[in-house]
């Protein structure tokens, strides 16, 4: 898959078949819309492209709506969308000057004239250009003026729920992230550099990795204990897993990102590693003891490996 930083990098001897959006966590209604991109651009021998932005539309449109956090980071999305099948992903800056074109020059001057689009294939109810002015009537006037053609793929559905990111993003602060594994069609996860913590959890015999996520604006799911994968140094490990205050000892200051990896005993200071999120085990708990506190951590230990 090649990837470019820009429309205006953009190049390529073919025609292109596009798809366009955010495409944030790359969810199972995500890949419905790769895989007609994908199959169609191959039938007709063209490019398939996906043009996407970063960073995230709203961020740059609504700053003072609080911090928008993602599903993946830049490069998460990138690596995911590299198993999709596609040909290109043009990364396009956002900024408040793009943000001003129109639907009509995102189309024409944009796809059409930059990109070589010949067909387009698009989510449903998706909107584009200046104050999300175009829609799929404006895309069915437009595609015989500027010779592609155009499909809507209808909203992807489970149990009757329509997926979207806004949705994933929801069950994550929920802590459901069994619901958000189903809509995503892979274990959501967090990658981030082990660092010094306070070495409470080996003095418990039960050493634990604190984790510093790469990114501030990735989505961390809610607080509590969860039974977690663990990839380091590619190989992988079950684990147990808190996010929180560490409430029994009551000396945090922010919130904590510990995973005990089980059955591993390696020094990875300052490695990275990747956790997996598979379900939520309990709440985070004030325990009156340190020695309650250890007889809980084994019941989730057992619980986490029972889960598995």
């Amino acid at each position: 898959m090649k990837i470019f930083r820009g429309i205006e990098e953009y190049e390529s001897d073919r025609s292109a078949c596009v798809t366009t959006g955010t495409f944030d966590g790359v969810h199972i209604g995500h890949k419905k819309i790769l895989k007609q991109l994908a199959d169609q651009a191959k039938s007709e021998n063209q490019e398939s492209v996906l043009v996407t932005f970063d960073p995230h539309p709203r961020k740059v449109l609504f700053p003072d709506q609080g911090g928008l956090q993602l599903i993946n980071t830049l490069e998460e999305k990138l690596e995911l969308l590299a198993t999709s099948g596609i040909d290109s992903v043009i990364v396009q800056p956002f900024t408040h000057d793009f943000s001003r074109t129109t639907a009509l020059s995102y189309v024409r001057d944009l796809l059409v004239e930059k990109v070589g689009m010949k067909h387009l294939v698009i989510g449903y109810d998706h909107q584009f250009g200046k104050n999300r002015e175009g829609s799929i009537e404006q895309l069915s006037e437009f595609a015989p003026i500027y010779d592609f053609s155009v499909d809507e793929i209808p909203a992807q559905e489970i149990d009757d729920i329509n997926i979207s990111s806004t949705k994933v993003r929801y069950a994550l602060m929920e802590g459901n992230v069994f619901e958000a594994n189903t809509y995503l069609g892979y274990e959501f996860f967090i990658s981030g550099m082990v660092v010094k913590g306070k070495g409470r959890g080996r003095e418990m015999k039960i050493p634990t990795a604190n984790i510093e996520v790469n990114d501030a604006q990735k989505i961390i799911p809610m607080s509590g204990v969860y039974s977690v994968g663990v990839s380091v140094n590619g190989e992988n490990y079950d684990g147990l897993l808190n996010i929180g205050m560490n409430p029994t000892f009551g000396d945090n200051d922010t919130p904590s990102i510990e995973v005990h990896i089980l059955d591993f005993q390696e020094d990875i200071y300052v490695q990275s590693i990747r956790v997996f999120f598979r379900d939520r085990i309990r709440d985070e708990i004030k325990f009156e003891s340190k020695e309650d506190l250890l007889k809980q951590i084994n019941i989730d230990i057992e619980s986490s490996k029972k889960s598995l």
